[in-house]
C-alpha cells in the first residue's frame, strides 16, 4: 500500500458524507481517492460519514482499498480517535489533518500508512521530524489553511514558497517521495491549475491534491515525465555500463556521473502507472 501512496501523482478528494460519489471517484484516472471526514463534513454529520466510509471500505477488494486514503479529523478534535480506529486497517492510507510532530502523529503511524497533511505554521517548522516519524510515507501541503493562519493569499506562490520548500527538503532528507501540493480551488481553470502544478513540480513536488475529477488529467499531464525527458533518461541509462561503480560517461556531449544516472532512473521509474489497478474500475 505504501508504494501506491509514494507514487501517486493525482489524489482526488471526495466528501465522506457523499457515499454515492465514492465508486465514481475510484473509477476516475486519479491515482488515489481521499475520502474526507474533516473539512468537507459538518460536525453533525461526522459520525454518519465515518460509518458510510467504513461500510464502503469493507466491501472493496484489497487492490481497490490500496488506492483509497481517508482524511481523518485532526488530533485534539472529538472525532480524531474514532476516525483513526475505524479506518486505519481498512484504507490504503490515513491522511492526518493539521499534522504536527508528537504523540498523535506517532500513534497514527503505528496504526496505518500515513500521509501527513501539513497546514499550520507549527507543522511547517516540524516538517523534518514529521517526515522522519515511523509510518509517515508522504507529506502533503495544506495551502489554504496555512495561508489563512499566515494572513496571505493562498494562490500567491511567493508567499508560500518557503513553506513548500520546507516540505520538499524534509521529504528528501527522510527518503520520502516528493510531497503532494495543495488544492487549486478553480475547478474549471485548467490553465491556472497546470501553471500552479508546474511551479510546485519545479520545487520538487511530485503530487497534487484535486477537488474535482476534471483536474486529474491536467495534474497527471504536468507531473508525468515528458517524452523528451524519458528519451533523455533512456539514452543515459543505455550509455552506462552495467558494472559502472564510479567515474563518468558522456551523453549528448554532456558529462554523466552518479547523480545524473540516479535522476535518469527516477524518470524512467516515474513513467510506469503508479496505480495499475485503477484501469479495472473504469
Amino acid at each position: 500500500m505504501s508504494d501506491v501512496v509514494s507514487a501517486a501523482r493525482s489524489l482526488l478528494f471526495v466528501p465522506g458524507n457523499r457515499p454515492e460519489r465514492f465508486a465514481k471517484a475510484l473509477a476516475t484516472a486519479a491515482d488515489m481517492v481521499i475520502l474526507d471526514l474533516e473539512d468537507a463534513v459538518a460536525p453533525a454529520e461526522k459520525q454518519g460519514a465515518r460509518e458510510a466510509v467504513v461500510e464502503w471500505l469493507e466491501a472493496l477488494a484489497p487492490e481497490d482499498a490500496a488506492r483509497v486514503a481517508v482524511r481523518v479529523n485532526a488530533a485534539g478534535t472529538p472525532w480524531h480517535e474514532a476516525d483513526l480506529s475505524a479506518v486505519a486497517d481498512r484504507a490504503g492510507a490515513v491522511m492526518l489533518a493539521k499534522a504536527e510532530a508528537g504523540g498523535a502523529l506517532e500513534a497514527a503511524g503505528r496504526a496505518a500508512v500515513v500521509v501527513a497533511l501539513i497546514e499550520t505554521a507549527t507543522g511547517v517548522l516540524d516538517a523534518r521530524p514529521i517526515a522522519r516519524t515511523a509510518g509517515v510515507t508522504r507529506l502533503a501541503f495544506g495551502s489554504f489553511d496555512l495561508a489563512a493562519e499566515l494572513g496571505v493569499d493562498p494562490v500567491d506562490a511567493d508567499a508560500l514558497r518557503a513553506a513548500r520548500s520546507a516540505l520538499v527538503l524534509a521529504s528528501a532528507a527522510a527518503g520520502l517521495a516528493g510531497p503532494v501540493d495543495g488544492v487549486h480551488a478553480a475547478i474549471d481553470d485548467a490553465e491556472a491549475l497546470a501553471a500552479e502544478t508546474a511551479a510546485a513540480h519545479r520545487l520538487g513536488f511530485a503530487g497534487k491534491l484535486c477537488i474535482h475529477p476534471r483536474q486529474v488529467d491536467v495534474v497527471d499531464a504536468v507531473l508525468r515525465p515528458s517524452g523528451e525527458d524519458v528519451a533523455w533518461a533512456e539514452r543515459v541509462l543505455a550509455a552506462v555500463p552495467a558494472d559502472l561503480a564510479g567515474g563518468v560517461v558522456t551523453v549528448d556531449g554532456r558529462m554523466v556521473d552518479k547523480p545524473v544516472i540516479e535522476r535518469a532512473r527516477r524518470i524512467c521509474a516515474a513513467v510506469s502507472d503508479p496505480a495499475p489497478t485503477k484501469e479495472n474500475n473504469a
